[in-house]
């Protein structure tokens, strides 16, 4: 952790007004949950593609972290179809250069109900407990991971979805909730909204391991792939290849990246064995060209550090109540045979530093810029030894998110 500790603001402190002491008891603003990359639940249709010799011609599937449903249509089948069509053409927009496979949509299940991202059941049941009732006052901003948050209709769908629960809820503003890639569309949408509306709608923002710089882990996955139903890697050529490609196409692994500016050279996150020369985030140009990725180059020059938060004209200007882990082994790279895609990691090549098991320790200090806010509140509580994915679950953390939905917001005006 270095010198970071040290810089951590108890909870409880506020470069705002403390609420009073001994108030009455206050009704809880509703909360909206922003998930975790691929913890929205998807439904991919398909009718006729022949993208995907040998896969399904017509049929449905189910895409999202732990998806325990059956499918025709195997993980390469999956890999391929969601697989996003790059049209490298200038003349347009950067969002609208992306497209899905011929005969191929996909959509988001059950959105703004918490049946969206089941994987924050332990979540819900603690606000239930506090006396919330679910797809009332808990809803869920769910968004296609693939997507970076200038895509897809998400700002729009999520300012709609946070205006009616502020009005379906007596006219209280929102607290957000987000877990690891959820504060990135959170920070989006508050940093594409004005003051007014963030006064009007906005009561708090918690950040639950954001990755706002992104992580060194999503250079390596470029290579390598990952298979979204578990995390794991792939055990075969073939899946490596399909998964490698999705991720290469899809704007948000280069969000997710870990953002030069923040992490400049103080990690290595490829070591090509074939040659012996290391890359750190400062050198992704070089890496993507001496891959032979022209195309993941160009994606990468706009979308890696896409979300700003880190100057003052980017910060959320919200009350904030951000929560972290520490103290575990985290990978952030990977050496790697060569730059080819497509690669079975070796567990032993793996390259780590100390953070919370998914995202290193730059990454998850890296909201400590929000100190400087100028009013409101900011917050960032520490939780050694808490695994990333078990940081939303964790009761110690749920009961202060309570409290928090307890208090006043900060008055600046």
């Amino acid at each position: 952790m270095h010198g970071a500790l040290a810089a951590l603001v108890p909870l409880g402190l506020t470069a705002g007004q403390p609420g009073p002491s001994g108030s009455p008891a206050r009704e809880k603003p509703p909360v909206v949950l922003f998930p975790a990359f691929h913890f929205t639940k998807l439904q991919a249709t398909v009718r006729d593609q022949t993208t995907a010799p040998g896969c399904p011609r017509s049929g449905t599937f189910q895409d999202w972290f732990r998806n325990d449903q059956p499918s025709r249509f195997s993980q390469v089948c999956r890999d391929r179809l969601l697989t996003l069509r790059y049209r490298d053409d200038p003349s347009l927009p950067m969002p609208r250069r992306f497209a899905e496979q011929p005969g191929v949509t996909v959509e988001i299940m059950d959105y703004g109900r918490t049946d969206s991202a089941p994987y924050y059941e332990a979540l819900y049941r603690r606000l239930e407990t506090a006396g919330y009732v679910r797809d009332r006052d808990i809803r869920v901003a769910g968004y296609d991971a693939r997507l970076t948050p200038d895509m897809g209709g998400f700002f729009e769908r999520t300012r709609r979805l946070i205006e009616d629960t502020y009005r379906d809820n007596g006219e209280r503003p929102v607290h957000l909730v987000g877990h690891s890639n959820g504060p990135l569309y959170a920070q989006y949408l508050l940093t594409h909204t004005s003051q007014a509306w963030r006064d009007r709608y906005i009561h708090g923002f918690t950040p639950i391991a954001g990755n706002m710089p992104g992580q060194g882990l999503m250079y390596s996955v470029m290579f390598t792939g990952q298979n979204i139903q578990d995390f794991g890697y792939p055990t075969t050529r073939q899946n490596a290849r399909s998964s490698a490609r999705m991720y290469q196409s899809a704007p948000s692994t280069y969000m997710s990246a870990a953002d030069p500016a923040v992490f400049g050279d103080r990690e290595v996150v490829i070591r090509d064995s074939s040659t012996g020369r290391s890359y750190t985030p400062r050198d992704y140009p070089r890496l993507f060209a001496d891959a032979g990725l022209p195309t993941a180059g160009k994606i990468a020059a706009y979308y890696i550090g896409f979300v700003r938060f880190a100057d003052p004209r980017s910060f959320p200007d919200v009350d904030v109540y951000g929560e972290k882990g520490s103290g575990l082994p985290t990978v952030v790279g990977a050496r790697l045979a060569n730059l080819s895609t497509g690669q079975i990691p070796d567990p032993g090549g793996f390259l780590r530093r100390d953070g919370d098991g998914n995202q290193e320790d730059i990454t998850n200090n890296a909201i400590l810029a929000w100190r400087a806010m100028r009013c409101h509140h900011f917050s960032l509580t520490d939780n050694p030894g808490v695994e990333h994915g078990a940081l939303p679950n964790d009761p110690a953390l749920l009961d202060r998110l309570v409290t928090v939905l307890g208090r006043p917001r900060t008055r600046c005006r």
